[in-house]
């Protein structure tokens, strides 16, 4: 039985101090990332909710008076406008206004 070949208990010690030390790192990087993908996320719903908001004044000569305006017209499918954070995005006077934006 002396002659058997395998990890002590100090090396196996060491590997999960290592594996530790790695999953610390990269945890807080991760949500990181999803923080940053959802305003990126955002940035370009309310982008694209204010091309919609341009097409409706080009056809209409006008904004329009509400978001169930642009849903009646199929500007738009769904009358939540909220950001992939969950954050709500508002229309006032033809400017989408979210999280990232107060208005000009």
């Amino acid at each position: 039985m002396k002659n058997e070949k395998g990890f002590t208990l100090v090396e196996m010690l060491v590997v999960l101090l290592i594996i530790s030390i790695l999953i610390l790192v990269t945890i807080p990087n991760v949500s990181k990332h999803f923080e940053t993908i959802d305003k990126k996320g955002c940035e370009a719903y309310i982008m694209m909710l204010q091309g919609q908001v341009e097409a409706y004044k080009l056809n209409h000569n006008e904004y329009p008076a509400s978001v169930s305006d642009l849903i009646a017209e199929d500007y738009i499918v769904e009358d939540d406008l909220r950001c992939p954070d969950n954050t709500e995005i508002k229309i006032v006077e033809g400017e989408v206004i979210g999280p990232g934006n107060s208005g000009t």
